[in-house]
């Protein structure tokens, strides 16, 4: 097994924070990474998902992709790990390792496809920053004409209802006409009486 060997301490906090530096160059990965109880490729993805828990997405995460990456994780490997750990420490964090990963692994952008295309301008587009709820609410989105046209269809169905019903033909009416304690105890005592005979 290769001797890990870290100078990274002291070459930017050497200066700085002494101690620290020994403790991370000497000690952290002097000793520790040189455990040989744990192999380096199972090391490393323990590290990035440590870090991707504690919600790390800096460039010391892109390190420990990178050194994952070079004791053997693969791709497929990286992408199965990640998504499973996004289900027990959150959605967001897979996605933000998934977009250092991507950069690590060297994947190219694929060619969009009609669907993914499609998938980009929906309300909230997975996986890209968008002001879809903001847009979607204040009628600037490519949705709105089918909302309004939905809230146009949903007062005609409730017209066609308070026809049949004999209720008013708008809500705000239909509402007020059983907000009062004594109407709402009218339809009560009505009800009582039709009952009782």
């Amino acid at each position: 097994m290769e001797k890990i060997t870290q100078t990274a301490g002291r070459n930017q906090l050497g200066e700085f924070a002494p101690d620290f530096a020994h403790y991370n160059d000497d000690v952290l990965f002097g000793e520790n990474w040189n455990n040989h109880d744990i192999d380096l490729k199972t090391r490393c993805i323990i590290t990035v998902v440590a870090l991707m828990s504690s919600g790390i997405t800096d460039s010391s995460l892109t390190y420990h992709l990178e050194n994952a990456k070079a004791h053997g994780v693969t791709r497929a490997e990286i992408v199965a790990i990640v998504t499973h750990v996004g289900f027990y420490v959150g959605w967001p964090k897979a996605w933000a390792v998934f977009r250092l990963a991507k950069d690590v692994w060297n994947e190219a952008e694929p060619e969009l496809t009609d669907k993914d295309k499609y998938q980009n301008t929906i309300l909230f587009p997975i996986g890209a920053p968008n002001d879809g709820f903001k847009q979607y609410f204040s009628g600037q989105s490519y949705l709105a004409p089918y909302q309004r046209n939905r809230s146009a269809s949903s007062t005609l169905r409730l017209s066609r209802a308070a026809a049949t019903t004999g209720t008013s033909t708008t809500p705000k009416k239909a509402a007020g006409k059983f907000s009062s304690a004594s109407a709402v105890a009218g339809i009560t005592r009505s009800g009582a009486k039709k009952r009782s005979k």
